[in-house]
């Protein structure tokens, strides 16, 4: 095990989004004498270690040494990243009272971004050590400028933890589609046929870090109740307190399988509609590794639907399109979008497709176009000249989802999918 000195942290708990939450607890160790450890698949900080920080916090060397933060106020840390991946993220902390902490990765990027990597999370730990994490989290290897930022209360910080859940994996080849024809021709496609999911085409992305948008659910990984074949169709199921959480779910992705450049991409699909879920077909760019990739790699979106647009009676909704880019995206409020009423998006499949030319992207519910993007001018308008993988998921809660609270007497969603086809012109 390779001994290196760098002065990094990283603090990330079991955050479940909009409300507070207790992160998953495990028995507590102290490690003596290491400053940081990285092996490949774990890295090991002493929190005492700080770069710089908003206040003169007290660093106390006891039997175990800690940082107290007595106000609210940030420490900054470098932490370096010898693999690239999904990493389960763990503080050893205590507070005697209540403490709201989250973390901010790039702190020193040039776009004025915050990237929250943890979403807010609460200590309650009282007069001991206690692990708290979260899984999931995506760092890239390199080194990141990290702040850890207390919002209230008064924490004690030991030592954080990384530990490399699932390595990144490079797309090895993808499908360049032609754009000059007459006619659409089939050029790859899944129709979920069979029993189980096809592996060769589709991976899941893991965790519970809030994706960017503090959402509530955990994504698992080959999980039969969160993803399923049944009856031709694709299942992604969102279940309410399960596995200790409280949402699960799945998210799938052709990264490291296979990625498409141009042509068009269709999906049939029926959402669900209770208020709360978010249900996404869309694309996103293969150069995205962690947070401050995007939206430099692009991303597309197919079909996105929230429960609390859909009708409780009737299932008439609404299907976005939109396009996220440099240039434009949600984060600075100017992305580029339309909708479109649908009706009974819930209870019929539709089909939702765009057509992805070298120079616009086109979006249409059951073959009617109501969408175009045709900002070419940089590649700050245009990082579509780069292959993209598709992504399936069923989000709970979160920035748009949860935008007008929760149904609470749900306890499962069901985000259908009957197929997803690639086509290019002939």
């Amino acid at each position: 095990m390779k001994k290196l000195y760098i002065v990094s942290l990283l603090l990330i708990l079991q955050t479940f989004g909009c409300g507070p939450q207790t992160g998953s607890k495990e028995e507590y160790t102290d490690s003596k004498n290491i400053n940081s450890i990285e092996s490949g698949t774990e890295v090991v900080v002493e929190a005492e270690n700080y770069a710089s920080a908003s206040a003169p916090f007290n660093v106390i060397n006891e039997d175990v040494s800690y940082v107290e933060m007595d106000r609210a106020g940030w420490l900054a840390f470098d932490v370096t990243f010898e693999t690239a991946g999904r990493y389960r993220s763990e503080v050893s902390a205590s507070s005697n009272d209540e403490a709201t902490i989250w973390i901010e990765d790039y702190y020193d990027n040039t776009d004025g971004r915050t990237y929250n990597v943890t979403g807010d999370i609460i200590i309650t730990s009282q007069n001991q050590f206690e692990k708290f994490y979260v899984e999931g989290s995506p760092f890239n290897r390199t080194t990141h400028k990290i702040k850890l930022h207390l919002g209230q209360g008064v924490i004690k910080i030991d030592k954080i933890v990384f530990t490399l859940m699932k390595e990144h994996q490079k797309t090895p080849g993808n499908f360049v589609q032609n754009t000059e024809g007459n006619e659409w021709k089939l050029n790859w496609s899944d129709e979920f046929d069979g029993n189980e999911l096809d592996t060769s085409k589709w991976t899941y992305d893991i965790g519970n870090w809030g994706w960017g948008n503090n959402e509530l659910q955990y994504y698992t990984d080959t999980r039969r109740e969160n993803a399923r074949i049944e009856n031709g169709h694709l299942i992604i199921e969102a279940r309410k307190n399960d596995m200790g959480y409280p949402w699960t779910s799945a998210r799938l992705t052709t990264r490291g399988k296979v990625s498409f450049l141009y042509g068009k991409i269709e999906l049939r699909a029926k959402v669900p509609r209770e208020k709360g879920n978010w249900a996404a077909g869309w694309t996103l760019g293969d150069e995205y590794v962690d947070e401050l990739s995007w939206p430099y790699c692009g991303e597309i979106d197919i079909l996105e639907s929230v429960g609390y647009e859909v009708d409780d009676e009737t299932g008439d909704g609404i299907a976005h399109a939109t396009v996220h880019t440099p240039a434009y995206y949600f984060k600075i409020e100017n992305q580029i979008s339309s909708t479109k009423e649908v009706p009974n998006i819930a209870g019929e499949f539709h089909t939702y497709a765009v057509e992805w030319y070298r120079d616009k992207i086109l979006g249409f519910v059951d073959g009617e176009q109501y969408y175009i993007y045709d900002k070419s001018a940089n590649e700050k308008e245009w990082p579509f000249d780069k292959p993209q993988n598709i992504i399936l998921n069923l989000a709970m809660g979160g920035g748009w989802g949860g935008a007008q609270g929760m149904d609470t007497t749900v306890t499962s969603q069901k985000f259908i999918v009957d197929y997803v086809r690639v086509y290019e012109l002939k």
